[in-house]
């Protein structure tokens, strides 16, 4: 089934959250979602992470949504192979934090969640220049599907 993109926008918030089905138990879906060397070689969404996606550690990501920047979130696992964030930047500023959830179904699937939320006072100031959320979240997810279900 296709992932289900949902986008809300205010003054100084900014959210854009994706769900979807994978055809795969969460560990193997929780593998993907923490591997850095293997991301970008099926999510699309992604160019380069360098550091380790573990409790505590600051990563360094490049996407092709926005050449020439490189985004620095550091990782908080909450609750590990359920749920992880990554955030960056500061309040009052500008901070964002995005959310990644995993649950289990009765019949084998994992529910995957990802969800983004942008705050602050320069928001109203750069929300122009940030990425279409809408279908990076979209393709992110399908690439997850893609990933998951052929291993």
């Amino acid at each position: 089934s296709k992932p289900t993109v949902i986008k809300s926008s205010a003054t100084f918030t900014m959210a854009c959250a994706v769900t979807a089905t994978v055809k795969a138990k969460p560990e193997a879906v929780w593998a993907l979602l923490t591997d850095a060397v293997k991301f970008p070689s099926w999510n699309s969404t992604v160019t380069q992470i360098e550091g380790e996606i573990a409790d505590g550690q600051r990563l360094k990501l490049t996407v092709p949504s926005a050449p020439g920047r490189v985004f620095s979130p550091k990782v908080a696992i909450v609750d590990q192979g359920r749920l992880m964030t990554w955030s960056d930047g500061f309040s009052p500023m500008f901070k964002g934090v995005r959310t990644f959830s995993l649950t289990a179904n009765a019949d084998g699937t994992t529910e995957f969640s990802m969800a983004e939320e942008f705050s602050g006072l320069m928001l109203p100031l750069i929300k122009r220049a940030l990425p279409d959320f809408q279908l990076v979240f979209q393709v992110y997810a399908e690439d997850l599907q893609r990933a998951a279900e052929t291993r």
